[in-house]
């Protein structure tokens, strides 16, 4: 069967909040799941390499914010295009940390959650933790982002952590030569009326922040 077949599959967007060894940190995740309602238990899938997975390890805490269509695709570049080993990612986003340690996004999220670890299953390469929700949300607002939304509207790649991330295609979409794409998070940027060389200085990836002199022509 080809990987194509599991795209069939519902995906979302949620930034999942940890206790980190000095600040507070999150990731992106596509795979968040309900499995039971009484109790109220979720699953979150997520790669082992991820600085993420080593926090929830460590603390057996973390946090779901659910994204919605409004929130900023800087945001999901933030989180999911940046490691928390290196990196501060919560500088520039609006987030609260709860009395546990653990940061909720409040960057147009639909909702939260409060998450303690109660199971995991190891595969390979993501570990499935099995959790149960102790706090969140009493309301949800706005649309939640799917995954086929962040594709196809807001023009996202999948990280390479993702469960569903692929080697991206060796085609060109384009013939022309007026296409560049962003070498950190592999946004296409392809405008017939504003060139590239045209966009000002100081624009940057409206996916992952990052400036100009991170494209190259595709």
């Amino acid at each position: 069967m080809k990987n194509e077949i599991l795209r069939n599959l519902s995906y979302g967007m949620y930034a999942i909040g940890v206790k980190g060894k000095e600040n507070a940190s999150a990731c992106i995740v596509n795979t968040v799941f309900q499995v039971t309602s009484s109790p109220q238990l979720i699953a979150v899938s997520m790669n082992h390499n991820n600085y993420s997975h080593d926090c929830i390890v460590e603390h057996g805490m973390f946090t779901v914010s659910v994204l919605s269509e409004d929130t900023p695709g800087t945001v999901i570049g933030a989180l999911g295009f940046n490691s928390g080993r290196d990196n501060y990612k919560l500088g520039n986003i609006r987030h609260k940390v709860l009395q546990e340690g653990v940061p909720v996004i409040k960057e147009q999220c639909c909702c939260w959650m409060l998450c303690k670890v109660v199971s995991k299953v190891n595969t390979p390469t993501h570990t499935v933790f099995i959790a149960e929700v102790v706090a969140g949300s009493d309301k949800s607002r706005g649309v939640p982002m799917t995954y086929d939304y962040y594709h196809k509207v807001i023009k996202g790649q999948a990280p390479r952590n993702a469960p569903t991330y692929e080697q991206p295609e060796q085609v060109r979409h384009y013939n022309d030569g007026e296409s560049f794409i962003c070498t950190v998070c592999g946004y296409l940027y392809h405008d017939e009326d504003v060139p590239f060389e045209d966009l000002p200085d100081d624009w940057v990836c409206p996916i992952c922040g990052m400036p100009k002199s991170a494209f190259k022509r595709k």
